[in-house]
């Protein structure tokens, strides 16, 4: 009997050893964003996925056989009585010339390990390689003068110098992409950005650069600006106007289902609004590094609303919403022919929410034009188009109340004057 109780306490304790270090687990260990340069100082992010949690976590920065400590946290060891359901960590720190001064521009590697917080105490080590970049970036720009018009759009030239993989034109929060100077060294740049409506007239534009481990350099070039007040109107609405508008946009009811018509309508000016603005500055990567316009650009029509008009729609006597046209809308006549501003290559034509039926012409260097509400199209994309050319017929698809053209213009995504 004795034998058979040792036995079993034998079996007990080896089969509990056993289901415990069966049950251990290891760490899921993942870098967002992965992280592919640094220099000087550069933050990672680190995410561990264990069930059982960490009781270490270590994170190294190795070159040429030397190592430097970079991160550490401990945690009171559980071997027996673990947790079963620990949430997910993040961990962060910086890397760089910072945590290390014998780094080298060169090859290295972020190196991080854990050990899990249970039985069997898993190590998991995970490497990422990484490209050592401490040179620092110039920005050099002319010394022109520059002056330009709140809502419209300048151009200056400048020289990017030192380590960099990224130039142009800071405004505020709107950033503008350079690009090389015709038969010049690629070092030297030009960029055309926009001094955007809605920014104060204190904003300063600077030329950039900034190398891949995001060290920026900036610099202060000469520019007079010349501040505009953009009108502000009230748009009436009714709920004729509005069933019109809404079901011209959705006529299947699918944008904002089961809502009432203020609340479509809402959805429509101001979600999707926003929506479609993206989609057109996304627009912006379809570019050829070219000039593809011919002389001034032309518009035709009579306008009747003007660029940033700031509209503020009126329902039953009170204000519901406040939206900023960003374009010209053209009065036309019915089956008035829709003609290309300039010369350029047709990036979109199809339906864009509520510019209804629409064209984007891209006219090289990310400068680009727009026409909304077509009742027809006749081109497509890809499509080269002459200055003039009819590419269609006006409308009052999309949020049109009347037959026009919606036309605007933007520079690397952002509408101008």
């Amino acid at each position: 009997m004795k034998l058979v109780a040792v036995a079993l306490v034998l079996f007990l304790v080896i089969g509990g050893a056993t289901a415990l270090f069966l049950l251990s687990t290891t760490t899921m260990v993942e870098m967002t964003p992965v992280v592919q340069t640094i220099g000087f100082s550069t933050p990672v992010a680190m995410k561990l996925s264990n069930p059982h949690g960490l009781r270490r976590v270590s994170a190294y920065l190795e070159q040429g056989g030397a190592r430097y400590p970079l991160f550490e946290q401990t945690t009171p060891a559980r071997r027996f009585f673990w947790n079963r359901h620990v949430a997910p960590k993040s961990v962060a720190f910086d890397t760089g010339k910072n945590k290390a001064a014998n780094l080298k521009e060169g090859k290295a590697q972020i190196v991080l390990e854990t050990v899990s917080n249970d039985f069997r105490a898993a190590a998991t080590a995970a490497s990422y390689d990484v490209n050592v970049v401490l040179t620092a970036p110039r920005a050099t720009p002319d010394g022109l003068q520059h002056y330009i018009n709140q809502g419209g759009m300048e151009l200056v030239t400048f020289t990017a110098g030192g380590a960099w993989n990224e130039a142009g034109v800071k405004v505020d929060k709107y950033s503008f992409r350079s690009f090389p100077l015709p038969g010049r060294d690629p070092s030297q740049r030009f960029a055309m950005f926009a001094y955007p409506w809605d920014l104060a007239a204190d904003a300063v534009p600077l030329v950039f650069a900034r190398n891949a481990a995001g060290t920026e350099a900036t610099a202060h070039f000469w520019f007079k600006l010349f501040p505009k007040k953009f009108r502000v109107r009230d748009f009436p609405l009714d709920d004729s106007l509005m069933e019109k508008l809404v079901n011209s946009v959705d006529p299947t009811g699918t944008l904002a289902p089961g809502k009432d018509l203020l609340s479509r309508f809402l959805y429509i000016n101001g979600e999707l609004r926003r929506k479609n603005n993206q989609q057109l500055a996304d627009l912006r990567f379809k570019t050829e590094e070219k000039v593809l316009w011919d002389g001034p650009f032309i518009h035709y029509g009579k306008e009747e609303a003007d660029f940033a008009d700031v509209r503020s729609y009126i329902y039953h006597g009170q204000k519901v919403d406040q939206q900023v046209h960003l374009g010209f809308d053209l009065s036309d006549t019915q089956n008035a022919p829709v003609n290309a501003a300039n010369d350029g290559r047709v990036v979109w034509a199809s339906d864009l929410g509520i510019y209804g039926n629409c064209i984007v012409v891209d006219h090289g260097y990310a400068l680009q034009s727009i026409y909304g509400h077509l009742r027809e199209i006749d081109v497509k994309p890809g499509d080269m188009v002459k200055k003039g050319q009819k590419m269609g017929i006006a409308g009052q698809t999309g949020l049109a109340g009347g037959v026009h053209v919606h036309f605007g213009m933007q520079i690397d995504g952002v509408q101008i004057n």
